[in-house]
């Protein structure tokens, strides 16, 4: 990755991949099994989006990877023409598979969808990235619970780490004619000590990239950005590192301040789904009756489609009413906030000024919930 500029341990880059270069810190719209709900990959695109996220688990269930290949990759089959990051599943498996068996040499699992009886080894995720034809694909790793003790993350590490080996062997063999990244990541819980080590190892064995895991599992968010801290310390500092599953606004803000540059979450989507709406005043949720005659736009300060036609009322109606419309105008603020909210961010560090941005966007909420 190239680093353009620093502020602290913030940073602003490129990222090249086969498919595009990618500005960071960047948010990846969440498209979990090859498209992001509610808006088209046209509208992604406009919206500013570079990369988009997609998940290995889904896909290999659904419509299995072999199928994808055929029809000529990911990027084809659901007409993305930039940059795709692919989950590997481990934390599908581990979240949503109705039986899990963990051994040294991979994961037996149920599918959710069907109860068919599946097996996961770090070459299999490897083979399936490969196949969907992605931009970055991401190492096999075993993800745990929080809370989770010492004994139990240095164990999971250690076996995540022989994963990463495998994993990295394989993409060597299967993937590396494609140009295609291969990200390491890091496990160990909310354990300063144990998250360095899985770091420094990572780094000794050497990715195009290193991520973040299992991290925002429920543990407090002074023990996050611990062991963010403590992974960022031990990582190169000229390879992107990725924030899994983040998250919030002010977790994303707090991500960067710290060092990390990309970033996922199916927050902006999933919310829009219920009605909650993000805006530098922090959420709001659409349905409630306060919003029945209020003829203001989400965000006096967005400059997305939905803010620049449609009122509160109007979007309470249509939520409230169950029209199909609802959803795809909330998912198209929400995605242009958290968006917007990344260009704010680099530019910021750019220019130096990533402490001010920060504190004003602390101090805007403040206010509006005084």
């Amino acid at each position: 990755m190239d680093i353009l500029a620093t502020d602290g341990a913030a940073r602003t880059g490129r990222l090249s991949t086969p498919h595009g270069d990618i500005a960071t810190p960047a948010f990846m719209p969440v498209g979990t099994a090859g498209a992001v709900k509610g808006v088209t990959p046209t509208e992604l695109t406009q919206l500013g989006a570079d990369v988009i996220l997609a998940n290995a688990y889904h896909l290999y269930l659904r419509p299995g990877h072999h199928v994808i290949a055929g029809l000529g990759g990911l990027h084809r089959f659901m007409a993305w023409p930039g940059p795709i990051l692919t989950d590997s599943g481990g934390f599908q498996i581990f979240s949503l598979a109705k039986m899990c068996a963990v051994s040294d040499e991979g994961v037996s699992f149920r599918s959710h969808i069907d109860g068919s009886l599946h097996r996961f080894t770090p070459e299999l995720a490897v083979e399936v990235q490969a196949a969907l034809g992605v931009d970055i694909a991401m190492v096999f790793d075993e993800c745990l619970p929080y809370p989770c003790d010492e004994a139990r993350a240095r164990e999971s590490w250690e076996r995540t780490r022989q994963w990463a080996i495998r994993s990295k062997a394989a993409h060597e063999r299967s993937a590396k004619e494609s140009g295609g990244l291969l990200f390491g990541i890091t496990q160990g819980s909310v354990y300063p000590r144990l998250r360095r080590q899985s770091a420094e190892q990572l780094a000794e064995i050497g990715f195009d990239g290193y991520a973040l895991g299992g991290l925002c599992v429920g543990e407090p968010k002074d023990e996050t950005f611990r062991a963010v801290e403590a992974c960022v310390a031990a990582l190169p500092a000229d390879a992107p590192r990725y924030l899994m599953g983040v998250g919030l606004p002010e977790d994303i803000v707090e991500g960067v301040w710290r060092g990390a540059d990309l970033f996922d979450c199916v927050m902006p989507t999933r919310h829009a789904r219920t009605g909650w709406l993000f805006t530098g005043a922090g959420r709001l949720l659409i349905k409630q009756a306060r919003y029945k005659q209020d003829e203001r736009p989400i965000d006096s300060e967005c400059a997305c489609d939905t803010c620049g036609h449609y009122s509160r009322a109007y979007l309470r109606h249509l939520f409230l009413a169950n029209e199909p419309s609802a959803v795809r105008l909330n998912t198209v603020h929400n995605l242009y906030y958290y968006l917007s909210l990344m260009r704010r961010l680099r530019e910021a560090i750019a220019a130096g000024r990533l402490e001010e941005v920060r504190r004003d966007f602390y101090r805007v909420r403040e206010e509006a919930v005084a």
